[in-house]
């Protein structure tokens, strides 16, 4: 009887695994693995592209497409289908990548400073040459416009310094997950990231893996802080007016002249508080 008994335990557990991580799944769009263009016409257009005059792919699907090493140019990519593509090392400075769909995409060490990445998804994309997470793989987003993006993914040492990040969504992709469903989709990782000087109002990184992560005068006004893990994070000189830290790791924070402390939701909760430095 007992050993039945933990036999349909462990069934109801990889039952409830399978249906969390079917729910996430379930939430992306079909593929089409029919792309709008070949690599060859791509890399063409882009190299006849003249200053000023960026190649438009707005609207493209370009699903699974090798582009890995391209210039962009600054080229117009709104509201593409860029699932699976790969951007190794691709130069994707100011692009217009708004409402666009970067789902399993490969961004190892692509550049993507000043890009409008606004309503953007980043969900589950490949960040790292191998298991070792080299920071040096991360890509960069300095400058870029990241309001409202949804992001799930591991991008542990990305540079983020001066983006504009509000509102955007670093939420678990499993929304239930906080409330103790078992899930096969981690938290997202950003440890080590450069968020110097971000605006990140109203930015969700409920259960954000936040370790090391330089926070320094950002504009955190309003963000969603809850349960995510800041230990060692230099927040120094940054507004977290309104934030809400509710069970949030405070281990070893650097809190010097922060502001709106006395606004901050849950701080009551937060753990190690009393190790921060401020």
């Amino acid at each position: 009887m007992h050993i039945a008994a933990r036999a349909t335990r462990a069934s109801l557990l990889m039952l409830a695994a399978a249906v969390a991580l079917g729910s996430a799944v379930a939430a992306e769009r079909p593929v089409s693995r029919k792309a709008d263009m070949t690599v060859r016409e791509i890399t063409g257009a882009l190299f006849k592209a003249k200053p000023g005059k960026p190649v438009d792919l707005s609207r493209k699907n370009l699903a699974y497409l090798d582009l890995s090493g391209l210039n962009f140019k600054g080229a117009k990519l709104r509201d593409a289908d860029l699932y699976g593509v790969d951007f190794t090392g691709a130069n994707l400075r100011g692009t217009d990548l708004a409402n666009s769909r970067l789902d399993r995409s490969v961004l190892i060490r692509a550049d993507l400073a000043g890009a409008n990445l606004a309503g953007a998804t980043i969900l589950r994309p490949t960040i790292y040459t191998d298991l070792t997470n080299n920071p040096a793989d991360a890509p960069r987003f300095p400058g870029a416009n990241m309001t409202g993006v949804r992001v799930h993914a591991n991008l542990s040492g990305a540079d983020f310094h001066a983006a504009d990040l509000s509102g955007a969504d670093f939420a678990p992709l499993d929304a239930r997950k906080r409330e103790g469903v078992i899930s096969a989709l981690a938290d997202n990782k950003l440890v080590g990231c450069d968020f110097t000087h971000a605006i990140m109002r109203g930015t969700d990184l409920t259960g954000a893996d936040l370790t090391f992560a330089h926070l320094a005068g950002a504009d955190m006004t309003g963000a969603n802080l809850s349960h995510a893990n800041l230990s060692r994070a230099d927040l120094s000189g940054a507004d977290l007016t309104g934030a809400d830290v509710t069970g949030a790791d405070f281990d070893g924070v650097n809190l010097l002249g922060a502001k709106g402390l006395d606004t901050v939701k849950g701080i009551a909760t937060a753990l190690n508080f009393n190790t921060t430095i401020h």
